[in-house]
């Protein structure tokens, strides 16, 4: 287990230094520019697992298994991380750092319908509405902290919502693709995808990269490629509620992140917004380690 937690802290710091470098990065990137190139990066980096855990479990991959993955890394990259990047440029880092972090509550909720055994009960409504009255905090739309805005806070819950979707539909395929397989092939094709859309907007790819190299290498090697990588190996060794806790450290992370390096300043509500969607969290893991046990039981 302490193997287990080394993992989970890498895995919530690096993903806690998101938010931050995204606002660095993309006030010098087009958006769409800088979603292609770390998720193009963290794919390719998460491809030799890929290749070796294929080959271990002797997966076989067909035409319809891409087409599914295809959708899968449309609906995380072109759709979740790029309405999130540009919240990210219409939100404080600290802000939405903390919002993206609701994504299970909504993995609740399309699992409830997706899924025929991960139904809503008492105690997951409970967790939904704690995180709801958490974003509303967090945001406080009746007074919108300096550097918030609507448009920015609206799109950061979008991403949140759609990367819930992403991990509904990858809990439908991950046991035959395997984690690092289905991951690394749907950000790869899903950056794919994106690229697309860049050329046939006229955007620009390659452009400015150069000058902010740095960055770029540590959204896609570190943030992207490696974040997910020790996220991936905390599930390996223990299981996906486990490794899950990355979301529930995250948030303590990244608004502290936020403040030392971009002078984000964080109210009264802001820190009641941060514990309310905490402790959903918390009862949302606490519901699934149940929920796993007593599948074990039976």
């Amino acid at each position: 287990m302490k193997k287990v937690a080394i993992y989970i802290f890498i895995s919530a710091f690096l993903f806690g230094t998101m938010e931050v470098t995204l606002k660095m990065a993309g006030s010098e990137l087009d958006s769409f520019q800088l979603t292609f190139i770390r998720f193009f990066i963290g794919g390719l980096l998460l491809l030799p697992f890929a290749i070796r855990e294929i080959k271990c479990n002797k997966t076989v991959i067909t035409f319809k298994d891409y087409m599914y993955l295809l959708l899968l890394g449309i609906v995380c990259i072109p759709l979740s991380m790029l309405f999130f990047q540009i919240g990210v440029m219409g939100a404080n880092a600290s802000t939405a750092s903390v919002l993206i972090c609701v994504n299970p509550l909504f993995t609740m909720v399309f699992a409830h319908f997706m899924t025929k055994d991960d139904k809503m009960n008492k105690i997951k409504v409970v967790a939904f509405m704690l995180g709801l009255l958490g974003i509303l905090f967090m945001v406080s739309p009746w007074k919108l902290q300096e550097g918030n805005t609507a448009m920015g806070i609206f799109l950061v819950i979008l991403g949140a919502v759609f990367f819930g979707l992403y991990t509904v539909m990858g809990k439908i395929s991950i046991q035959k693709m395997g984690l690092y397989a289905q991951t690394s092939i749907s950000f790869i094709l899903g950056s794919l995808v994106l690229l697309v859309i860049l050329l046939f907007m006229g955007r620009p790819v390659v452009l400015g990269v150069a000058d902010n190299i740095w960055l770029v290498l540590y959204l896609g090697i570190f943030v992207t490629g490696l974040g997910y990588l020790f996220y991936f190996l905390a599930i390996k060794n223990s299981d996906a509620t486990t490794g899950s806790i990355v979301f529930f450290v995250k948030p303590a992370i990244a608004p502290v992140m936020a403040v030392i390096i971009l002078n984000d300043v964080i109210t009264w509500n802001g820190y009641l917004g941060i514990a309310l969607i905490l402790f959903a969290s918390y009862i949302s893991i606490r519901e699934k380690r149940k929920g796993k046990y007593e599948e074990l039981q039976d």
